[in-house]
């Protein structure tokens, strides 16, 4: 079965002002990243719909969603807080960001598709329930994560997020979701600068020191996450791809390289192969350094491809 690459043109019109990192380049950098190695002759492109607001409020209270919809500015700028931005067009990005993952759910539950990369911006794992914040409007991947167990009956979807910030809005959201395993390793101390919880049946978030490699971040994964997720059995997993721990990337302090985003998206595809029958969504976060985010999310889709 094919791999959905799901994504809109509304998502390059998401302005966050000129020197902003998250910027619509990152998305252009991947997308012709796509074409100059011929990926993209082989992905099925998808336009991510708009989401629904009853799929949004499964994870966002109303006055989140009121919020962000009021900010949206009629021109120039409005500033959620001093790193979260919004230009005319950002809302409907936000909401085709959010949409890209309810469909690529609805594709690969149904199995029309194998799996799914969802390129979208602006990024999600940030935003909280009641909070935008770190660049993220809407959690998209916890919207996907609640459709598929509420819409598709599911009984237990795992949440992997190597991105080099703490997924905050994602853990908060699915604290006390026992059908929700979510498994992290982020640098700290470092942005957001949130509460760290113990971990617990259905969280496994382990903090890398600013100077972790390659050594430190495969350790988390094969003696924290991989023991928990085999326990767990997901039926679907949910991929919080940020590629900000590159030794390239300025953004942070953990070094990793291209080799370890390949292994860490082969261990994802293996877990999925084992209980998951290889059912992949993953959805783009940070990374902000556009030849190493290029080439890792090239690698990471031809994975989930089965394209090694």
């Amino acid at each position: 079965m094919p791999t959905a690459y799901i994504s809109h043109p509304d998502c390059l019109k998401h302005d966050t002002s000129p020197a902003h990192p998250e910027s619509p380049r990152r998305l252009s950098a991947i997308e012709d990243r796509f074409v100059e190695t011929g990926l993209s002759d082989v992905l099925t492109y998808i336009d991510a719909p708009e989401v629904r607001r009853e799929h949004l409020l499964r994870v966002h209270t109303p006055r989140h969603v009121e919020t962000v919809e009021s900010m949206a500015p009629s021109s120039g700028y409005a500033h959620l807080d001093p790193d979260t931005i919004m230009c005319p067009e950002s809302l409907a990005a936000a909401r085709r960001a959010a949409g890209a993952v309810t469909a690529a759910v609805d594709l690969v539950v149904s199995g029309k598709m194998s799996s799914a990369f969802c390129g979208v911006r602006p990024p999600g794992h940030h935003a909280e329930s009641g909070q935008a914040m770190g660049f993220c409007l809407f959690n998209n991947i916890a919207v996907g994560a609640a459709h598929a167990l509420e819409e598709h009956g599911l009984n237990k979807v795992a949440i992997i997020d190597f991105d080099v910030h703490h997924g905050n809005g994602t853990e908060e959201m699915f604290e006390n979701e026992p059908r929700v395993l979510f498994c992290s390793t982020y640098q700290h101390p470092f942005f957001p600068f949130t509460r760290q919880l113990d971990n617990a049946p259905n969280r496994v978030s382990i903090p890398l020191d600013a100077t972790a490699k390659s050594p430190e971040f495969r350790a988390a994964v094969v003696d924290h996450w991989l023991p928990a997720l085999q326990k767990f059995e997901p039926e679907l997993v949910f991929v919080s791809a940020g590629f900000d721990a590159h030794v390239d990337d300025d953004m942070s302090n953990v070094s990793l390289t291209d080799a370890d985003f390949r292994w860490v998206s082969e261990q994802i595809v293996s877990i999925a192969e084992r209980s998951a029958s290889g059912r992949v969504i993953s959805v783009l976060e940070g990374g902000y350094e556009l030849n190493s985010l290029a080439r890792c999310t090239e690698q990471h889709v031809r994975i989930l491809m089965g394209l090694h």
